[in-house]
């Protein structure tokens, strides 16, 4: 594995609050892959559908425009069965939209967060899908750790996905907090480079098929670690005393 750099270790001090990404970083979207095997012959089908949903849903934003995640989801479910010549109906869809709505936790996550909390992080969420309607559940309070957070964040509020820098920003400027003071914390380099860029540091877990990007240049991650539970010892050790170093 390539050797990342010292000065690619953006973010100074020791954050205060650690911004969760929410879809694959919390929550197991494996849990899809039944779907993707009925539909398609092919679990892993479902890479290809969230490679494609990320794509569209920054296209969106870096276009103007806003659609919520639901609605590029299931449009993006479709295109993909428009390449591989599978008709997909609408209850396939339906399925599709019921499965995002209440995928599991990952099994370290209430531990790991439990740990963050007592270690004296305040922890909220920053997440791409919508807000629940009324009446409804968010996917983390199906997944049963919502109560775990201070606060969900939706992008919804600003109408632009991450890594758009105005969402990272809406979320420190609520919390009355400098950008400096936060650890964005996702499964994806693109979310934590989006975190980095607007002045934050960053925890990159690498849930299954999410590794580092070693770009020399290239903000890397404070910290890199393979759940919460190892997320919350190597946060614990690296900014015990705000140590500036990659964990």
């Amino acid at each position: 594995m390539k050797e990342l750099r010292k000065q690619d270790a953006w973010g100074l001090g020791r954050p205060r609050v650690m911004i969760f990404d929410v879809n694959e970083t919390l929550i197991d979207f494996q849990s899809l892959n039944p779907l993707f095997k009925k539909t398609f012959g092919d679990e892993k089908v479902l890479r290809e559908w969230l490679g494609h949903l990320i794509l569209y849903s920054m296209t969106l934003t870096m276009s103007g425009l806003y659609k919520d995640y639901w609605d590029i989801g299931r449009g993006v479910f479709r295109m993909v069965g428009g390449i591989h010549k599978i008709d997909v109906t609408d209850d396939d869809v339906e399925a599709l939209k019921k499965g995002m709505q209440t995928m599991p936790a990952w099994p370290d996550c209430k531990e790991g967060l439990t740990k963050l909390k007592d270690t004296g992080f305040r922890l909220v969420t920053l997440t791409n899908s919508p807000p629940p309607t009324s009446g409804s559940k968010s996917p983390l309070e199906h997944a049963g750790i919502a109560g775990l957070f201070e606060k969900q964040y939706y992008i919804q509020e600003a109408k632009a996905y991450k890594p758009a820098p105005i969402v990272y920003h809406m979320v420190a400027q609520d919390l009355d907090v400098a950008p400096s003071d936060c650890c964005m914390v996702a499964t994806h380099v693109w979310d934590t480079v989006g975190g980095q860029a607007a002045g934050m540091q960053s925890a990159l877990i690498t849930r299954p098929g999410n590794a580092v990007l070693p770009i020399d240049g290239l903000p890397q991650p404070n910290i890199v670690a393979k759940d919460t539970i190892d997320l919350a010892t190597k946060a614990a050790h690296a900014w015990k005393t705000g140590a500036r170093k990659a964990a």
